[in-house]
């Protein structure tokens, strides 16, 4: 498999707080990968500069063997990575499938020419990922914490993403939800979406992901299977607090 994202000795400072410490990490195309660690360990700050949220202090990131280190949060879009948010974040008077119209925007007349019915498409995504179709005409404040996290799922598909960051996608769900956002995750694999997936809900991520990193202090303290990084000790005693 070749590498859909590479991280390489990426630093991000804060003033005196080291946020990101000369971490580096391969995701390669079609894999899933898990980042854990505990609270404050940085991983939301690295999912911020992958995107461009926050620019490194120093290091890379290549998306598809191209550097993409400068380009802004919009050109990184285009180029095929986008994320979730631990707080999704709709906009909040617009329905399911307008909010998902968002996402589907082209970037010139000709790919407006060229598209499906702007519904069509809006609705074929908002199905896709779990929503009902009594669901469609429904605003964020109508919805569930499962239903936003699957709206942030949508949006993010509808970009045309090939790399999915999710931040903590299972936070807030019922075990119910959890179920169903596992399913979404699963079909999206087999379609050939990269994932890069931060969770403390380890039971959930297990198993959905081929590798685990784990930082700690913004670095990489363990890298490898799931049993394998889980029994490393410096993982039991950072992240899960025993030795």
């Amino acid at each position: 498999m070749t590498s859909s994202l590479k991280i390489s000795n990426l630093v991000k400072k804060f003033g005196g707080l080291v946020a990101t410490d000369n971490l580096s990490f391969v995701v390669k195309e079609g894999q899933s990968v898990g980042l854990i660690g505990p609270n404050g360990a940085g991983k939301t700050t690295v999912f911020a500069q992958i995107m461009g949220e926050h620019r490194q202090t120093s290091g890379s990131i290549e998306l598809f063997g191209r550097e993409i280190s400068n380009d802004t949060t919009p050109e990184r879009i285009r180029r095929g990575v986008s994320r979730t948010y631990q707080v999704p974040r709709p906009f909040s008077d617009m329905s399911v499938l307008e909010n998902i119209r968002v996402g589907l925007m082209p970037n010139n007349l000709w790919q407006m020419i060229a598209s499906k019915p702007r519904r069509e498409k809006e609705t074929e995504l908002a199905l896709s990922v779990g929503f009902l179709e009594s669901d469609l005409e429904k605003t964020p404040g109508e919805l569930s914490m499962g239903d936003l996290r699957k709206l942030e799922m949508a949006r993010t598909i509808a970009t045309g993403t090939k790399v999915m960051l999710l931040d903590e996608v299972f936070a807030g769900l019922t075990v119910a939800e959890i179920a169903q956002i596992t399913q979404v995750i699963q079909k999206m694999r087999k379609d050939g979406m990269t994932f890069l997936i931060v969770s403390h809900d380890l039971k959930a991520l297990e198993p959905l992901i081929d590798h685990v990193i784990a930082i700690n202090h913004g670095s990489k303290i363990a890298e490898g299977g799931f049993n394998e990084v889980m029994n490393d000790a410096d993982v039991r005693s950072s992240y899960l607090g025993v030795v």
